[in-house]
């Protein structure tokens, strides 16, 4: 397991301590239902992590929303965090990444036709989604970051664990990166490993096995990153990532919670990568603008920028930029894979889920050709469930 991306503050230990009693006296008001949790009678998935950022929660809603969203109206609802705005806000064409946030904004833009919304209070938004009249017809409710928020009980909680950054090796905030107790995993249904090497031999997803230590009922799969081809974010053609050149001079611009992993990777393309990293969801300011200028400026050619989604959502509004930026920036896109070819384990677990749970399937009686011929045959006709026709 690799561990060179976890970094503990020892002096904060003790502050380690003192959060973790908070925590821990939390979680307990919720096991036994002092505070209480609310169940909805429509299906509910979480999406989120026990270690703060970066273990790919974005692309791992973004691949239920496409294994959805052909079969349900799907909605995501998200805390939009650093927006501008208060309360609910449901996304639409005209919203910015300052009234729903980077990540809500990055979804709606790749997937228009489903509903993103806004909301810091996470019943208040699942109450307006399925009660609103534009949103009643929601079929399913992804949750996006929201692990922790144990006020919603989700019909399917999946916990996502970077593979850089086990559990085994942190420690809770502030001295680690853990935003409780690594026992916090016992509430999952589905936990995944990310941002795995594809090379992983036999002998290390034993391992890992073996240290997550997962209840039976837990459901453990590994998944990896894949990435499409370069996006200009202005003008231009797309690019394969295998078409940058040895020599080619590649200023990666980030403003992830790890971009450690993304400049190996890239690594892989280009001899010369000039990292220029900013905080987790960074605002960028003018006097940024003019360092990327200046910065983009500077490297020999030839040269690109080469951006995350995230990062392209917040820089999009932003004006300076220089026109050689303006004709040499992209936006690198991420999928995930999952390996051991579990992806049909995680699909069928999914959908069966949904199929059985959504308000809106669709009892559908079998025709009446199909029924027994014998009207004194005692029994019913066949019947299926199918979602609704979107």
């Amino acid at each position: 397991m690799n561990e060179g991306f976890v970094k503990i503050n020892k002096w904060l230990l003790p502050f380690s301590w003192l959060y973790g009693v908070g925590v821990r006296i939390r979680n307990k008001l919720f096991d036994f239902n002092i505070l209480k949790s609310k169940v909805y009678d429509i299906p509910v998935i979480a999406v989120g992590n026990i270690s703060v950022g970066g273990t790919g929660k974005t692309p791992h809603v973004e691949y239920l929303i496409r294994l959805l969203k052909s079969q349900a109206k799907v909605a995501v609802l998200s805390r939009g965090y650093k927006r501008k705005t208060k309360g609910f806000v449901l996304a639409d064409e005209n919203s910015t990444v300052r009234d729903i946030g980077d990540e809500p904004f990055q979804m709606k833009r790749k997937f228009p036709d489903i509903y993103v919304a806004v909301d810091e209070k996470r019943c208040d938004g699942i109450e307006r989604l399925i009660t609103d009249e534009q949103t009643k017809e929601t079929d399913v409710i992804l949750l996006d970051d929201a692990f922790q928020h144990r006020y919603v009980k989700p019909g399917i909680n999946i916990l996502l664990v970077d593979y850089h950054r086990q559990l085994i090796h942190d420690k809770l905030l502030p001295a680690g990166s853990m935003r409780e107790h690594k026992e916090g995993k016992n509430r999952a249904d589905i936990v995944i490993i990310t941002k795995c090497p594809e090379s992983l031999r036999p002998m290390d997803f034993r391992v890992i096995t073996k240290a997550m230590n997962l209840y039976p009922y837990q459901t453990l799969l590994f998944t990896t990153i894949e990435y499409d081809n370069l996006q200009p974010m202005y003008c231009g053609e797309s690019r394969p990532l295998d078409g940058i050149e040895r020599n080619e001079h590649v200023l990666l611009l980030t403003g992830i919670a790890s971009p450690q992993h993304l400049m190996s990777d890239l690594e892989k393309y280009s001899n010369h990568i000039t990292p220029l990293s900013f905080g987790d969801h960074h605002q960028f300011t003018p006097k940024d603008i003019e360092k990327i200028n200046q910065q983009f400026d500077e490297l020999p050619s030839p040269k690109l920028i080469i951006t995350t989604e995230k990062d392209s959502a917040r820089l999009l509004g932003m004006e300076g930029l220089s026109d050689q930026v303006r004709h040499h920036i992209y936006t690198l896109p991420v999928r995930v894979k999952f390996l051991l070819e579990q992806e049909e384990t995680f699909n069928n677990k999914i959908t069966s889920y949904v199929h059985k749970n959504s308000r809106h399937s669709i009892l559908v009686k079998a025709k009446d050709d199909h029924k027994p011929k014998n009207r004194n045959h005692s029994g019913d006709g066949t019947r299926t469930i199918s979602f609704r026709n979107n």
